[in-house]
């Protein structure tokens, strides 16, 4: 896990938001795009993240 907290929240809403755009037809089909944020959001895991070194996840105490 290297997605945490608000970071969570925030793609997981900007998702549901483009994706909903999308189907209403709002927005173009780019606006599928928005199910890489809502997916990373959901796993906890972002591969951009794991590339550049970043994690928005608190460190976890041991034993938990």
């Amino acid at each position: 896990m290297n997605v945490g907290g608000i970071d969570r929240i925030l793609r997981i809403a900007a998702g549901l938001v483009l994706i909903v755009l999308a189907l209403s037809g709002q927005i173009g089909a780019w606006g599928f795009i928005g199910i890489l944020p809502l997916a990373t959001g959901l796993f906890r895991f972002c591969p951009a993240y794991k590339l550049i070194g970043f994690n928005s996840c608190p460190l976890r105490k041991s034993g938990e």
